[in-house]
């Protein structure tokens, strides 16, 4: 019985611990946390695949007028710039911070046109020219 007692002592502060530090790794996100971990919106993009200003940059400029700026390193682009192709990818999900530090480079780029991220994931070619 004194065994008994002994264990029982001995498992009531494990069980506490084991549920406090459950609760915290269950605990819902705050606003702040459910805006950084959002996933990012996919969206695919059908234009001039064409040679960005910054060194191994591309972008694309859609059907809207919308200037695309590409990123990533699963598609190889090199080989069509040029082209007429879809992108594929994830817009980017930059912090309202992040996003006001490269707004004005930005605007130096592409002026008044509408403008955005976009990390490729996927490429197809639709043409081996821009009409």
């Amino acid at each position: 019985m004194q065994k008994l007692v002994r264990i029982s002592l001995w498992m009531i502060p494990l069980v506490l611990v084991s549920l406090c530090s459950a609760s915290q790794y269950g605990a819902a996100p705050t606003g702040d946390e459910k805006a950084e971990k959002a996933p990012a919106a996919k969206h695919s993009v059908t234009g001039c695949l064409q040679k960005g200003d910054e060194m191994g940059g591309f972008t694309i400029t859609g059907k809207d007028g919308k200037v695309w700026e590409l990123h990533g390193k699963k598609v190889d682009l090199s080989g069509h710039v040029g082209h007429t192709v879809t992108v594929t990818g994830a817009t980017s999900n930059m912090s309202k911070e992040d996003e006001e530090k490269v707004e004005a480079n930005e605007k130096k780029e592409y002026g008044e046109k509408k403008h955005g991220d976009l990390r490729v994931s996927s490429l197809k070619m639709v043409s081996e020219s821009c009409k």
